[in-house]
């Protein structure tokens, strides 16, 4: 692997060397201050002011902003000189002048990305020195100078963040390549349609670069972030997938899995607690019957990552035989009359989750300009499984008896779920194509992408990354700069071979993001799992009733994904937005209290739904921020960070369903308020983790 001081040496553009990043010699700075700390020269604080100022100054990012103005305005002198000839050409219909006229239009734009491609060397210089500091300083350095720096008014690196004049650069070039399209000369404006984008391979570059400084996003690749697959794959330099090797029907049996399992997961959900009294046991058992399913995931995500290394058809082969057991246990428990056959059902079916096989296919067998709608689609299809489970669960009212068996509205979810799983049997049997397997050694492929993408010397390459102080970024996330060769440098780039590898590599950020998904998942497992046991309690709601609440809260996750995606995380910053959406959560739990004897509706359903689309926000923006402060070691593997954060949510799940369960000794009337607690202290403790962890989350 090229080294970054030898790399930014060799791509140094010869008419701007003295305006980039002095490398070399910040690395004899921190050296320096590190000896001196040791000798007792120098303290803490004194390195700490004293290397700001080497930043500020001897390394000059001001410099360095100045000189990026300086060749904005010669980008707008040169786009102003155009336009004066564009508007002569408006007199004359000359199809040659025209054809030059744009071609200098994109010399401009190419020399744009020339100009990011040195804002992205000096970017990634100050980073790393940043995090070189860490590293052998042992201080987070990066946490004060970027916090310090950015957070103020008259900021250099506010200036690089917001990319004011770069934008409207790209705004002229975009206005005026679109009158010239079609070598016609037409002048209809851009703003008389601006539904539709104006598409150039100039301005595409540019504007995935601007999009990387600004954190901008949009619906797809919002949800291909919540998704955890997305961003390492996005950012890659190089596709291992090519079309040939792809099937399209092989991700569409993905994509039902996933859809499938989640409806397995809550169909169940406004009938477990009748279920539990009709095999003699207190409505609140139905905690452990809908959290026997967690139990398991969490064992089962783990050999099911695995096994993805290896193959996806047969794990998938062997999800579908497990969920249809366990189905067929969940149904048969009725006229059994065994509370014991319906746990171990719901066990197996936990057992059958291959939501990690569902997410591994996409990331590696899936083709790179498709992998941001497969990503989508696998939140999507999550959610519509969320919200089509209770639905299903509203209409299966019937009751009757088939050669010695019950059908009613405990069993059928089980012998629905029976016959769904069967069918998928039977078309993923004679559709999946086992691709040539890609991921065997996810290391290999890492470690000469990262080299490939490095050695380049092509304009665009580094575009796609994130450019400025995300000091937790995931490229090279742990700090580690192997250009003075104090690693090896293979070995910074494998990925975790255990939980216990991983869990090395979690960063305060990351164990806060994990904290706060714990939180969400906990807040929402609770809303939904007792909302049968409590309305039915303080409202006597039906089960069609509680299948229509909990069909119309899961289907607000895909319309708060839209709002979030398109529109609310381009106004504010990704950290911003977790913030307020925890300190809404904590609200919609707050407002959840029993505080008086009359318990209203409104005020259970107000609540509930603050509680559940601040939660669908929060997870979002949370996943979104966790795919860029995670390490790059956990983008690939067994134990990536798409299995981390699963474990997570599990967890949560699991603690919820428990909770519930053993409110349940306390009795009905006190099982809303001793479930709400919990949620409360945990919800509290993210928000000052948060708080905590504020300023590393760029």
């Amino acid at each position: 692997m090229v080294n970054f001081g030898k790399r930014l040496m060799a791509d140094q553009l010869e008419e701007w060397r003295e305006y980039y990043i002095n490398y070399k010699m910040m690395k004899k700075k921190v050296k320096q201050y590190v000896q001196q700390t040791q000798t007792g020269g120098k303290n803490r604080e004194q390195v700490l002011k004293e290397f700001s100022r080497v930043l500020d100054d001897q390394v000059q990012i001001e410099k360095i902003v100045l000189f990026l103005l300086q060749q904005q305005g010669h980008l707008a002198s040169r786009i102003k000189n155009l336009g004066e000839q564009h508007a002569a050409l408006m007199e004359q219909s000359d199809l040659s002048q025209i054809c030059q006229l744009r071609e200098a239009y994109r010399e401009v734009g190419y020399d744009l990305v020339k100009l990011l491609k040195f804002l992205d060397m000096n970017a990634t210089g100050i980073r790393k020195i940043l995090k070189k500091f860490d590293k052998r300083f042992g201080y987070k350095f990066t946490d004060y100078y970027v916090s310090t720096r950015a957070n103020h008014p008259y900021s250099q690196l506010q200036q690089i963040f917001k990319q004011v004049g770069v934008v409207a650069v790209v705004g002229a070039l975009s206005r005026n390549l679109a009158y010239l399209q079609d070598h016609r000369g037409s002048f209809s404006s851009i703003y008389d349609h601006p539904s539709i984008t104006f598409k150039d391979p100039v301005i595409e570059q540019i504007n995935h670069s601007v999009q990387k400084l600004t954190h901008s996003t949009n619906f797809l690749q919002f949800l291909g972030q919540h998704a955890l697959i997305v961003p390492g794959d996005m950012q890659s330099g190089s596709d291992l997938v090519d079309d040939q090797s792809y099937n399209f029907l092989s991700l569409l049996l993905n994509l039902v899995n996933t859809f499938l399992y989640m409806v397995n997961t809550y169909i169940i959900v406004p009938t477990a607690d009748d279920y539990s009294v009709s095999l003699g046991a207190a409505a609140t058992v139905c905690g452990v019957i809908i959290g026997s399913m967690a139990v398991a995931q969490i064992f089962s995500s783990v050999y099911f990552s695995a096994w993805s290394n290896k193959s996806y058809f047969r794990p998938l082969v062997f999800s579908s035989i497990m969920l249809f057991l366990g189905n067929l246990l969940y149904a048969l428990a009725y006229d059994l009359n065994s509370l014991t056959v319906l746990i171990v059902g719901r066990l197996m079916c936990g057992l059958g989750s291959a939501r990690a096989v569902n997410r591994r296919y996409i990331s590696d067998c899936v083709p790179l300009k498709t992998r941001l709608q497969a990503s989508a689609g696998f939140v999507s299809a999550s959610a519509l499984g969320m919200a089509c489970g209770p639905a299903l669960a509203g209409l299966l009212q019937t009751e009757l008896r088939i050669y010695g068996l019950t059908f009613n509205q405990n069993t059928l979810p089980g012998w629905v779920m029976c016959l769904a799983w069967l069918a998928y049997l039977f078309w993923l049997w004679i559709s999946f194509k086992e691709p040539g397997h890609i991921a065997t050694d996810n290391s290999v492929n890492t470690q000469s992408s990262d080299s490939a993408q490095q050695v380049s010397g092509n304009l665009e390459d580094g575009l796609g990354q994130p450019l400025l102080l995300d000091s937790k970024e995931r490229h090279d996330e742990e700090g580690e700069d192997n250009d003075d060769n104090e690693e090896d440098p293979e070995e910074s780039h494998k990925p975790a071979t255990s939980l216990a590898a991983a869990y090395r590599l979690l960063t305060p950020s990351v164990k806060v993001q994990l904290l706060i998904y714990f939180m969400l998942k906990f807040a929402m497992e609770i809303l939904l799992s007792e909302s049968s046991v409590v309305t039915t309690f303080y409202f006597n709601w039906t089960t069609s009733t509680v299948a229509i609440f909990l069909a119309v809260l899961g289907l607000t996750v895909l319309p708060v994904n839209v709002i979030v995606g398109s529109y609310v995380t381009n106004l504010f910053q990704d950290r911003q937005i977790l913030v307020a959406s925890e300190i809404m959560v904590l609200i919609g739990i707050v407002m959840s209290f029993c505080f008086t004897p009359q318990y209203s509706v409104p005020q259970y359903v107000m609540s509930a739904l603050i509680t559940f689309v601040f939660s669908e926000v929060l997870e979002g923006v949370n996943l979104s921020l966790l795919s860029r402060v995670m390490s790059s070691r956990l983008s690939r593997g067994t134990y990536n960070g798409g299995l981390l954060s699963t474990e997570a949510g599990t967890l949560a799940r699991v603690a919820a369903d428990m909770t519930i369960t053993a409110a349940g000794y306390l009795g009905q009337s006190r099982l809303l308020n001793a479930t709400l607690v919990p949620s409360l202290v945990i919800c509290v403790a993210s928000i000052v983790a948060t708080f905590c962890t504020y300023n590393s989350l760029y």
